[in-house]
């Protein structure tokens, strides 16, 4: 099962030629990350927190606007012993237009520790609810 969430896009996230700035679908994604792993593990805050971005990219397929909104669908892609592969998949709320696809490697990360830890059991399982062919 995948996750989807809504961002309206925001004047500040254009550039000069008047469309989304390529950077900003990467504040997309994030946010999109964050709502998933909390939706998953729980709502977390920065003592807790143990993933770490060690990857990501983005391909582009079509502009978007100021004022327009997105549907950003999250799924997992692969699951490893310390790591996974989460994709995301932007499209035009208002026809499905797929505007870009993204991919995140995250690592399950004990930071006080600073060394990658097994994803555990529990963590495990809602990511594997959440896997995807894509």
């Amino acid at each position: 099962m995948s996750h989807e969430m809504n961002v309206k896009v925001r004047f500040c996230e254009t550039d000069a030629l008047g469309h989304v700035n390529n950077t900003s679908y990467f504040i997309y994604m994030e946010e999109a990350r964050v709502e998933f792993l909390n939706q998953h593990k729980g709502e977390s805050n920065t003592e807790d927190w143990k993933f770490i971005l060690v990857s990501t990219n983005c391909d582009f397929h079509a502009q978007v606007f100021f004022g327009e909104y997105l549907t950003i669908e999250t799924f997992i892609k692969k699951i490893g012993t310390k790591s996974f592969v989460m994709c995301h998949r932007m499209k035009k709320a208002e026809n499905g237009t797929l505007v870009a696809e993204g991919e995140s490697v995250i690592v399950y990360f004990n930071f006080k520790e600073q060394k990658s830890e097994n994803i555990p059991d529990e963590l495990r399982k809602a990511l594997e609810e959440s896997f995807q062919v894509s």
